[in-house]
């Protein structure tokens, strides 16, 4: 991994988090998470209008995470509902990077090197360590299945899209598409299940979740670009750095609780960033 896409992919980890901060301080996050996807897919448009459209295989690849994406706000949105910043973000990215790992080696879509493993294994020990305070301070369970279906849904898409972006051959192109297929599938969806009380009641609401939804487009797109040009699995990793950024913004933002664990967890993904940088 060169040092341009170390640094793109940090920067890429800080707007996600920074996204998901402002999904938590509206109302209500499934309504921040709709006007998140509808500047999804005006950005979408206005880039798709100077790119041919996609071919072949790539739409296969498209429609598949724009499905995936749905899950993966639905499931985020309805754990920020139950939980706090701090402990939710960490708990819904934790599982993801040891499950793109086992998928990408099995199927032999990148091969690691050994410190890079080593620092893929820390990171998702780290972000496996951030999990345990839900089930020793009393904070609300029910967001265990929800934060489980995010893991899962971020795994997914992580693989699908590193696969779809290298056989349509540009990031930019593959993300406007994905994001405009996902608001598509997203918002019948979020309409049907919350009816009009979803849609947003003053502009302030309107600015969280545009601006949301401008962070997490330039992010994603950032990531897509690097996993075009090192191993997904890596990137993958890399990127869940975001999580030390989530837990000061909680902090910071929300006066989440930090306590020993939280910071010990912090301290080790630190160490696997660094690992996967040697």
């Amino acid at each position: 991994m060169s040092f341009l896409v170390f640094c793109s992919v940090l920067c890429a980890a800080f707007l996600h988090a920074g996204w998901n901060a402002l999904i938590k301080t509206a109302n209500n996050p499934q309504t921040g998470m709709l006007l998140a996807n509808l500047c999804h897919a005006g950005i979408g448009i206005c880039f798709v209008l100077f790119y041919p459209l996609p071919k072949g295989e790539v739409w296969v690849w498209l429609l598949a995470s724009g499905l995936i994406h749905m899950c993966y706000q639905l499931f985020l949105g309805f754990a920020y509902e139950k939980g706090d910043l701090s402990r939710v973000y960490p708990m819904a990215r934790g599982g993801a990077p040891i499950i793109v790992l086992i998928v990408s080696v099995i199927l032999g879509i990148d091969t690691l090197g050994g410190f890079e493993l080593i620092g893929i294994l820390m990171l998702g020990i780290g972000i496996l360590l951030m999990t345990r305070g839900i089930l020793r301070s009393g904070e609300d369970r029910k967001l265990l299945p929800f934060v489980l279906g995010s893991a899962c849904a971020t795994a997914a898409y992580s693989v699908v899209d590193g696969m779809g972006a290298r056989v349509m051959g540009d990031a930019i192109g593959y993300v406007s598409w994905l994001f405009i297929l996902s608001a598509v599938f997203y918002t019948p969806v979020i309409l049907m299940l919350h009816g009009r009380s979803i849609l947003p009641n003053n502009i302030h609401q309107v600015k969280i979740g545009f601006a949301a939804g401008t962070g997490s487009f330039v992010a994603y797109a950032i990531v897509v670009w690097a996993m075009t040009q090192a191993p997904i699995a890596l990137v993958s990793a890399l990127r869940e750095s975001s999580i030390l950024f989530a837990m000061v913004m909680g902090w910071l933002l929300f006066k989440d609780k930090m306590d020993t664990p939280k910071i010990i967890a912090g301290i080790v993904i630190v160490c696997g960033v660094m690992i996967t940088r040697v």
